[in-house]
């Protein structure tokens, strides 16, 4: 036997112990509920992430409720995306841009808390499958919102019902709870090279 095929034969010996193990876990994994999922870190691409799981519950035939706690001085690519779907998509821009821009604390904590009052409401509709909470996060650590509040809140969402939590800083309570947690990892970005933000990337 040549030593391709040999290697040919070692592969497929693997894949077929892969296949083994992963049907098993599959087999395993017979729960079906509505998960909390948090994506943090410093990295690009937690927002972008949670859209793209908001595209996928469309693609399925869920209704969709988003809250931007942050974002919301200018317009953006998903914003104008979503909102192309109306009867499946409640999209809720609460925020006045980023917290550098606003610079007023009062203010930002009365937004805060008014999205939160739309966030409630979405939480509480069982006719909604996904709920985005994009940059609550943000929300959580400037202590514009109570933590305790919040996490009763979405544990009080109806079973089927799949949250999303996006946003740098999450708090250790919220991980704590969540089912999944990504951290994004800064590796490299292009606006540390004097790139600025450019549409359909980053906004």
């Amino acid at each position: 036997m040549s030593e391709s095929a040999e290697r040919d034969e070692r592969h497929k010996a693997r894949m077929q112990r892969k296949k083994a193990v992963v049907e098993e876990k599959i087999a395993q994994a017979g729960d079906e509920r509505g998960l909390l999922l948090v994506h943090t870190g410093n990295g690009k691409g937690k927002s972008s992430s949670a859209f793209g799981m908001a595209a996928r519950a469309l693609g399925h035939g869920m209704k969709v409720g988003v809250v931007q706690f942050i974002k919301g001085a200018a317009s953006t690519g998903e914003e104008a995306f979503f909102r192309r779907f109306p009867d499946e998509v409640r999209y809720h821009v609460m925020g006045e841009g980023f917290t550098w821009n606003t610079q007023d604390r009062q203010r930002d904590i009365a937004k805060a808390r008014e999205a939160w009052a739309v966030a409630r409401e979405l939480l509480a509709d069982e006719n909604v499958g996904l709920v985005l909470l994009d940059e609550l996060n943000i929300a959580l650590r400037y202590g514009y919102l109570e933590l305790a509040e919040v996490l009763d809140d979405i544990r009080r969402r109806p079973p089927r019902q799949h949250v999303v939590v996006t946003g740098r800083g999450a708090p250790a309570e919220l991980i704590e709870a969540a089912d999944t947690v990504t951290e994004m990892g800064l590796v490299k970005h292009a606006f540390q090279a004097g790139v600025k933000a450019q549409k359909g990337v980053e906004f």
